[in-house]
């Protein structure tokens, strides 16, 4: 089901050949740190051979400025290369939702780093029936894409309905399909192998519409949630700030000319560093 893999003439290829039609591909919101318990560590099973990507546009490292090659997993993967890991598969998609994520037609397949065919969850149990018992962690970020349409950020209005019935949605898929799944593929002879961790997002529109707050902590409160009994929550909003989220322009597009709410390099090195620091890698 997967290929074997993106060489670097191609990846720079598909980068010129697109423009930056992503930008509302993922992120903003959540929680501040105090609302969810902090990242359970004592039972990690620590770096092995093999790192596993998983998730939207951040996790595929996306820059409005098309530099697609300083994203938080290549960040985590230096440091994690310091632990033994070898190899990295960076099977995130700019524009996954959970429910792509289970079936597949990610909005922008060209860019993905590590080619596969169907869902993103198929490909990703593939991965981990391949190299059992060997690939740890496996890093996961899902969820944002699933409620973004929800907000109207020209007039900071929130679909508050349409909202929740997404919100719902994200975690009956969470729950009931991808992390109970990406965890049996992680179970080698009943025993768990590897690390499932699971981000939650800073809030990007934090100066703009500073009252969507209350939803974007719901997003987030939720992700914890979920998480629990799967694997491990990575605290990307702490990393960012808390609750005032004071380094959106520092940290983001939001304030140059794209306004954009990905990540620059050095928001992508602070994602990295909260894996990191949540993990004691």
């Amino acid at each position: 089901m997967l290929a074997t893999g993106f060489d670097a003439p191609s990846l720079h290829w598909c980068k010129r050949l697109l423009m930056p039609l992503l930008i509302s591909f993922t992120l903003f919101l959540t929680i501040g740190s105090v609302a969810f318990a902090s990242p359970h560590t004592s039972s990690l099973s620590g770096p092995k051979k093999y790192y596993l990507a998983l998730g939207d546009s951040l996790a595929f490292g996306y820059q409005p400025d098309l530099n697609y090659d300083d994203g938080y997993v290549n960040d985590f993967f230096v440091d994690l290369k310091t632990h033994g890991v070898s190899y990295d598969a960076n099977m995130g998609c700019p524009g996954e939702t959970s429910i792509t994520f289970l079936n597949g037609k990610c909005p922008v397949p060209i860019l993905r780093k590590y080619p596969y065919l169907g869902s993103q969850l198929n490909a990703a149990i593939s991965y981990l029936h391949r190299h059992a018992g060997q690939v740890s962690p496996v890093t996961l970020d899902i969820g944002a894409n699933d409620v973004l349409p929800d907000i109207n950020t020209k007039t900071c209005s929130v679909d508050v309905n349409k909202f929740n019935a997404d919100l719902a949605t994200v975690d009956v898929n969470l729950t009931q399909t991808i992390l109970p799944a990406l965890r049996a593929a992680l179970t080698v002879n009943g025993q768990i192998t590897g690390d499932l961790l699971l981000s939650n997002y800073y809030n990007a529109y934090q100066n703009i519409c500073p009252n969507t707050g209350v939803y974007l902590q719901m997003l987030d409160s939720h992700l914890a949630a979920d998480i629990s009994g799967y694997g491990s929550l990575i605290d990307v909003f702490a990393a960012f700030g808390g609750p005032s989220q004071p380094h959106v322009c520092a940290y983001t597009w939001m304030c140059t000319i794209f306004k954009d709410i990905h990540p620059k390099d050095i928001g992508y090195s602070v994602i990295a560093s909260a894996f990191e620091a949540d993990t004691g890698y």
